[in-house]
């Protein structure tokens, strides 16, 4: 089956969104020199809404404008990062995913002008985030920082670190490294000391069903062990039903030979209580693993903290 011979990529606007079409568009241009690519970028409500999410309806704040363009025909392939989709309910109808990129860094960073560690932040510090999977897990670990509300983009957020809206910032490794700024990283987070969302690291690429010709194209592209890490992840998250809110972190892992894990917590927002869960695949496919890893979770009392957080 050839490739199409024009790709439309739609993407979110912001400029590590773009930064990640152009992986994927030079992706395509090695496996398939003669395709041309063309970029259709779209303002997401999550990237105009600077304020809660969960007042926007948070789930899909950053994916319903992508998926739009895709189903009307504006755009042929959509690129997301997948801890942005929402993965308690199905993808929308009409749409599949046709592969996952490499997974990149799943770790978090910590931003401080004086170059810092987390550990040496003097009480008092203001730390910009929004998420509350990160506030969950520093009012547990580092109960005397104070964590500020700091939505935005990568580089917006970095301004506004700059113009003294906080003294320091959490950002993922990934992101910070698709927008060229590696330089800003004071400190590395090990997943001990602050676990990543599902989907962390994780580039999807979402198709029109039936759009056989392309998904064959972009299927070249994905990576296997990525795969699987995100099948038994998404899986957790929908049995758990968590929601935009919800303080859930967890990711996947294949080993160097080649056994697949899941490691996956469920706290409250302020982090004195936190449900763990790790388990390894053995003969379990990755969906069947994220539903074991979920349903221990379910057991320990996920469902009274998940639903007892309103969203």
């Amino acid at each position: 089956m050839s490739a199409p011979e024009l790709i439309r990529v739609v993407s979110r606007d912001s400029p590590m969104a773009l930064a990640q079409v152009e992986r994927v568009r030079a992706g395509l241009a090695s496996l398939h020199p003669g395709v041309r690519t063309e970029v259709v970028p779209v303002r997401t409500t999550g990237d105009k809404w600077l304020g809660d999410l969960s007042q926007v309806d948070g789930k899909g704040a950053f994916t319903k404008e992508v998926d739009a363009a895709l189903l009307s025909g504006e755009a042929d392939l959509a690129v997301h990062c997948l801890k942005d989709v929402p993965a308690d309910r199905p993808l929308p109808a009409g749409t599949v995913f046709a592969a996952f990129l490499e997974r990149d860094d799943v770790r978090d960073a910590l931003v401080h002008p004086g170059g810092l560690t987390l550990d040496a932040l003097p009480a008092g510090t203001r730390v910009g985030t929004s998420s509350v999977r990160r506030v969950a897990q520093l009012a547990a670990s580092h109960p005397r920082l104070t964590c500020v509300p700091f939505r935005g983009n990568a580089n917006r957020r970095l301004a506004r670190l700059a113009a003294g809206e906080a003294d320091a910032l959490l950002l993922a490794v990934s992101g910070l490294e698709r927008i060229g700024r590696p330089d800003v990283v004071s400190e590395v987070l090990s997943t001990e000391t602050m676990m990543p969302p599902i989907g962390a690291g994780i580039l999807a690429l979402q198709c029109r069903e039936g759009d056989d010709a392309l998904i064959d194209a972009v299927s070249g592209l994905g990576h296997p062990d990525t795969h699987r890490e995100a099948t038994a992840e998404r899986m957790f998250l929908h049995v758990l039903q968590g929601h935009c809110n919800s303080p859930v972190a967890g990711f996947a892992r294949v080993d160097r030979s080649g056994e697949l894990s899941l490691r996956a917590c469920v706290f409250t927002p302020d982090g004195k209580v936190r449900l763990n869960a790790h388990e390894w695949a053995g003969r379990l496919d990755p969906a069947t693993l994220g539903t074991s890893v979920a349903v221990a979770l379910l057991r320990q009392g996920a469902r009274e903290l998940i639903d007892g957080i309103g969203h």
